[in-house]
């Protein structure tokens, strides 16, 4: 670990010091097993604990207290070098990230006074927590929450990014570029969803980063966390890639891009490619610090309101029918999110992280989805993300048929079939002065989409 960095967890501690008065503990968790003990997932720190460590610990805590760190986790065991190889002591490790004490974790239960903390998703840690501290977790979102004053402290904190973490956002965002790229040249000779997918994790796994999420990699793109890559591509078919690499250090991109398997949009599928892309553009070109996260969704509804109306799918004053939420029944989910240390960032808090304090989700059915409702700060790293999608489940719901039935041409709509779904995602970081778009390098023009898809590299001969 450089000096740069154990600086920057010093300052990382030092400001939450200055924000809470009452000593923290945070858990790191422990790896899940799939069907038998020794056959583990791989194991990824809690997000929270990673901020102030910067260090994949398992089964470790640390006591974070007026700025100084004590680090709790137990040796090796003996038999772990003879499976896992030499691993460094607590000691060292202690030294590493720059912790004043290291105990066994058995002694943290004599630091847990008047100590806050917040619970890992993992079953065997959250009842460490429970156990450890001798009291249940309230509610995540509940305002009177015990625990509230620290979370709303590593909130103020990881809202916006420091040096240090924008590196790490900027490594992950350029692999994932890379990434893209190959999964579009790929395509011409790939048979199947799982081959291009394949084509892209192997190179992000090949520059040593993980997958910051489970790809989504599809021509069902009308499936929105589409995790099935079965799929047969046929001429014809658009395939929608949502696909972020994350850093050894746990920071995250996110890039959703959808081109045409045989290199080539219809007119249909540019007709809806053109629309989603100008409601992408203009939604960036809002974003600037005091900008409503709400005013950029509501924004892109409205341009894709107006241009389904323009296309003869929808009908009516374009005003009034995101009013109804009419938009929503191809657009049914928020413009964005927080990206940082997780790929949809401080979502354990709940809603506490991505809505300003006194602010409630919509109950609206264009609203209701949206998971960030903040104005916009620099520092921070939001993605932008409109799409155009036929879902069934929408499509074909009875109260959604009779409550907007004489909004939709249905026999116009009939005409664009081959529009199953499209997602255009950028990651974007705030500045003092406005925006700027950290996949920049990666197309989102339709022209210079097909020409990548028409490069020609074969999917067999592929060597990261």
């Amino acid at each position: 670990m450089n000096d740069f960095l154990i600086n920057t967890l010093q300052q990382r501690r030092q400001k939450l010091a200055e924000l809470i008065d009452q000593p923290a503990i945070l858990w790191s968790g422990k790896a899940l097993s799939r069907n038998f003990r020794a056959n583990r997932y791989p194991f990824r720190a809690s997000s929270h604990f990673l901020y102030f460590t910067g260090l994949n610990l398992e089964n470790a805590a640390i006591l974070l207290n007026n700025g100084n760190l004590k680090l709790f986790m137990d040796n090796p065991s003996p038999d772990s070098s003879l499976w896992h190889g030499e691993t460094p002591t607590r000691e060292e490790i202690a030294a590493q990230i720059g912790a004043n004490q290291a105990y066994p974790l058995t002694e943290l239960a004599k630091y847990t006074t008047n100590a806050l903390t917040i619970p890992v998703q993992d079953v065997t840690t959250y009842q460490q927590q429970w156990e450890t501290l001798n009291r249940s977790f309230s509610p995540q979102n509940s305002l009177i929450a015990l625990d509230f004053d620290l979370k709303k402290a590593i909130i103020t904190l990881r809202l916006t990014h420091d040096q240090a973490a924008l590196i790490e956002i900027k490594k992950a965002v350029n692999v994932a570029i890379e990434a893209h790229k190959i999964g579009m040249k790929v395509t011409k000779n790939a048979q199947t969803e799982a081959q291009i997918r394949g084509a892209m994790e192997g190179y992000i796994i090949g520059q040593n980063m993980t997958c910051a999420y489970n790809s989504i990699v599809t021509v069902h793109g009308e499936v929105l966390h589409n995790e099935h890559y079965h799929h047969h591509l046929q001429s014809g078919d658009l395939l929608l890639a949502d696909v972020g690499a994350e850093t050894s250090l746990g920071w995250a991109s996110d890039i959703t891009r959808t081109w045409p398997v045989n290199g080539k949009f219809s007119t249909t599928q540019r007709d809806i490619y053109d629309l989603v892309l100008a409601a992408h553009d203009a939604c960036i070109e809002q974003i600037k610090p005091g900008k409503e996260y709400r005013e950029i969704h509501l924004l892109a509804a409205q341009i894709i309101a107006e241009g389904l109306v323009n296309l003869g799918i929808l009908r009516g004053n374009p005003e009034t029918l995101v009013e109804k939420d009419a938009h929503a029944l191809f657009f049914p989910h928020g413009i964005g999110h927080l990206l940082g240390l997780d790929v949809h960032d401080m979502e354990d808090l709940a809603d506490l992280a991505g809505y300003e304090l006194g602010r409630t989700r919509s109950q609206r059915f264009g609203l209701g989805y949206l998971r960030l409702d903040r104005p916009l700060k620099a520092g921070m790293v939001v993605t932008i993300e409109p799409g155009f999608y036929q879902v069934p489940a929408i499509l074909n719901n009875s109260q959604f048929k009779e409550t907007y039935n004489k909004d939709i041409n249905w026999k116009r709509l009939a005409q664009f079939a081959d529009v199953r779904g499209i997602r255009i995602e950028d990651d974007i970081l705030v500045t003092e002065t406005g925006a700027e778009i950290l996949t920049k390098n990666l197309p989102t023009h339709p022209q210079k989409i097909e020409i990548l898809v028409n490069s020609d590299i074969d999917y067999q001969n592929l060597i990261y």
